[in-house]
């Protein structure tokens, strides 16, 4: 009897540590997002107008992963830039074309349906534009910064 009650006790007090190690998880663990709920907002102006954005985790401007989405009108274009570090993008929606390149040339580009994928490794000069009303998600390292081959084409100096 005192051998079953102690093993009772053990198995009890193991349950109990393991229980308080799920809570302790669950507590730091982050919430699930439905769609609704993300706050949309103009993209920063490093991006031409008319593309909104939400940060999903992390802060692209500050070391550190970071997930982001775009959303884009028809007919968005990105012209030719790189990033500094490796940039992650998948289609949630509509239809987004890629390029390799210093000129955004759609006839030398890949359109990718929801649910493509690409990754444009840091340096990789590239474009994008969107053919249809669509939702990428984009995610890296941070901080997130942004070069155009062109300088012109930089919405920044317009």
């Amino acid at each position: 009897m005192f051998r079953t009650r102690r093993l009772s006790t053990s198995a009890l007090a193991l349950l109990a540590l393991g229980l308080a190690g799920t809570v302790a998880v669950a507590a730091d663990a982050p919430a699930p997002m439905a769609p609704e709920a993300m706050a949309w907002g103009d993209a920063p102006p490093v991006l031409p107008a008319g593309a909104k954005i939400t940060v999903l985790s992390g802060n692209p401007m500050a070391e550190g992963p970071f997930v982001l989405r775009l959303k884009f009108p028809g007919g968005y274009e990105v012209p030719a830039h790189f990033h500094s570090g490796d940039e992650l993008i998948t289609v949630v929606s509509g239809t987004f074309g890629v390029g390799h390149g210093d000129k955004l040339d759609r006839a030398m580009g890949t359109v990718l349906p929801a649910g493509g994928f690409v990754e444009m490794p840091a340096g990789h000069h590239h474009y994008a534009w969107a053919e249809t009303d669509t939702v990428v998600q984009i995610h890296g390292p941070g901080p997130f910064d942004m070069t155009y081959i062109d300088p012109a084409d930089d919405p920044l100096t317009q």
